[in-house]
């Protein structure tokens, strides 16, 4: 059936990915983006798109006007390490723009949040790690996520909120998102040696884009409230993935980052059952995908 849908963040990596998507399902799209990490270029054509910051208090026009049935939302200060330098900044964003968003969603059916299983669990000792493993959130970053979850559920709003791994694939921004391996193909790709901050150790769980969007899809339609994570339970270091990218390739290393989780990999468990849902493209292929 036909949804009236709200995407924050539309213009970025996985938001456009999703609009895309839900345009081609023949949903009613619009999208809110204030362009500062998301591309013009990327917007669906199909879309109504409104440039604007979600800190705004315009954003209740929108709703007014759209009368969404179904809020994704994605838009977000997205970076560990900035919100490391400017944790104000970062909960500004992450907390207060997304509160603001809250205030007119009362009435919508279900909203979808993009959380992160990684900054959620910290350094979990249960790898892959469920939904129940106790939060220890190691950035400030993490702590927004979780607190938007608390809030969620104190606000009495129907959400699903997705707990994604580390997701990558094409229009990922190699400057802004902080994608491994969207930097690691623009440096190969330059002739540059990639950094490698610490030891290379510290595995991931990398989760392709077109599997994050049909599990948001699966969200919205499934009657199923509260978190899943979304990756592959396939943990996998930095030192292997850089193999993986160019046999040949030499790093550089730097220093380990403050805040850093070591290990990283997320049980699916609940989402291949409640959702329905399993991710069905490998790294292997998905990074054959990216580099054709």
């Amino acid at each position: 059936m036909k949804k009236k849908v709200l995407i924050t963040g539309g213009a970025g990596f996985i938001g456009s990915h999703l609009a895309d998507k839900l345009v081609k399902n023949r949903h009613n799209v619009s999208i809110i983006d204030n362009l500062s990490t998301g591309k013009k270029e990327n917007i669906n054509l199909k879309t109504r798109f409104y440039k604007l910051d979600i800190l705004s208090p315009k954003i209740s026009h929108i709703f007014e006007k759209e009368k969404p049935e179904i809020v994704f939302h994605l838009a977000a200060q997205k970076n560990v390490r900035r919100s490391l330098e400017d944790p104000v900044k970062d909960a500004k964003t992450n907390i207060l723009g997304t509160l603001n968003l809250l205030r007119h969603c009362q009435k919508v059916k279900k909203f979808i949040f993009a959380s992160s299983g990684g900054a959620i669990y910290g350094n979990a000792k249960i790898i892959p790690t469920p939904e129940g493993y106790p939060a220890n959130p190691l950035s400030p970053y993490g702590v927004a996520k979780l607190a938007i979850e608390k809030y969620l559920k104190a606000l009495n709003i129907n959400y699903v909120a997705l707990r994604y791994a580390n997701v990558y694939g094409p229009r990922q921004d190699a400057k802004g998102e902080a994608g491994v391996i969207a930097i690691f193909i623009d440096k190969i790709k330059d002739n540059q040696s990639p950094i490698i901050f610490g030891t290379g150790e510290q595995t991931r769980d990398y989760v392709y884009v077109s599997d994050v969007v049909s599990a948001n899809i699966k969200a919205m339609q499934k009657n199923v409230f509260g978190e899943f994570n979304i990756g592959t339970s396939q943990e996998t270091s930095v030192n292997k993935l850089l193999k993986m990218l160019a046999h040949k390739a030499q790093a550089k290393h730097a220093k380990a980052v403050l805040g850093e989780v070591q290990r990283s990999c997320l049980d699916i468990k609940k989402a291949k059952q409640m959702l329905g849902w399993e991710p069905r493209v490998s790294l292997k292929q998905g990074l054959k995908l990216l580099l054709a």
